[in-house]
């Protein structure tokens, strides 16, 4: 089957807006991703308890699973008013680390401009004894309530 989809470019775009004392503290960072041929988009719940709510591996991509060397950008956001939610890192060692994202807040997770997540996760007693693992999973589980939860992955 021929593909019709064209590939498109990302811009993803951080701006800071703030004025201290009447001088313009604020910055902007734009950064382009080409060939873009994939994108998802979804508002998850969250429980209390632990669920995968993004998987990367190299074969049989799929709903919620991506392919692991196609991955470039990847945005979680908590839509949460009050409660933070918990996201957990798992390399293909089942080495883990956590994240606290708070209500409101966004983790942004750059992938490598040419091999996706693979070889970008570490996880260690030591982080200056690095060995780079693929990232396999993200999982996430809300503090004290169910809260929402929005991703946004982009491939080539």
């Amino acid at each position: 089957m021929a593909t019709t989809v064209t590939p498109a470019t990302l811009t993803v775009t951080i701006t800071e807006a703030v004025t201290l004392n009447g001088v313009d503290q604020g910055g902007s960072y734009a950064q382009t991703i080409a060939s873009v041929t994939e994108v998802d988009r979804r508002i998850v719940e969250v429980p209390t308890s632990e669920i995968i709510i993004l998987t990367f591996q190299a074969t049989n991509p799929g709903s919620g699973t991506f392919d692991e060397a196609d991955v470039r950008y990847v945005r979680i956001t908590n839509l949460d008013d009050t409660n933070f939610i918990q996201l957990i890192f798992r390399s293909e060692n089942s080495n883990e680390c956590a994240h606290k994202l708070d209500a409101g807040h966004s983790f942004i997770l750059g992938a490598d401009n040419s091999a996706g997540v693979v070889d970008i996760h570490d996880a260690s007693a030591s982080a200056l004894t690095v060995s780079f693992d693929d990232l396999v999973d993200i999982t996430a589980l809300a503090d004290t309530a169910a809260c929402d939860l929005e991703y946004f992955v982009a491939g080539v």
